[in-house]
């Protein structure tokens, strides 16, 4: 068992956006409260809404009776999330590069590209059901 598991606090919040909008808010304030960068704090509340909806509206499929499972932790110098849901899964490597020609038309696999670059690790549970977010501050 990790660190992350033994010391991250729990929310569970129906398959909501307007919860997912009231999470973010929460997890905003406690950002500011460590004194995270502003930089820092734009990048996650952006990687958190795109895993927040995923989760919402291609894992549970808005089904407002499915539940998504937050765990976190918070310091001075770490932000760490794991944003579970109820869906089936996915592979994220099938998921098309938004960046290829190819694709530069189609909405999907931008959320994905967004969270791995403003976030320091992502990573994703063998079946595709939950992603597990790290941000290390950049401390001025």
């Amino acid at each position: 068992m990790s660190d992350f598991e033994t010391s991250a606090l729990e929310i569970i919040i129906p398959s909501d956006t307007a919860e997912a909008r009231r999470v973010q808010d929460v997890f905003e304030q406690g950002l500011q409260n460590v004194k995270a960068p502003d930089k820092d704090v734009f990048c996650i509340r952006l990687a958190l809404e795109e895993a927040l909806v995923n989760a919402i509206k291609h894992g549970n499929q808005m089904e407002i009776t499915k539940k998504v499972f937050i765990k976190y932790t918070l310091d001075a110098d770490v932000f760490e999330i794991m944003i579970s849901d109820e869906g089936p899964g996915f592979d994220p490597n099938d998921v098309p590069d938004p960046t290829d020609i190819e694709n530069l038309e189609r909405p999907c696999g931008r959320g994905l590209m967004l969270m791995r670059h403003y976030m320091t690790e992502v990573n994703y549970n063998a079946i595709g059901n939950s992603v597990r977010m790290k941000k290390v501050f950049k401390k001025a």
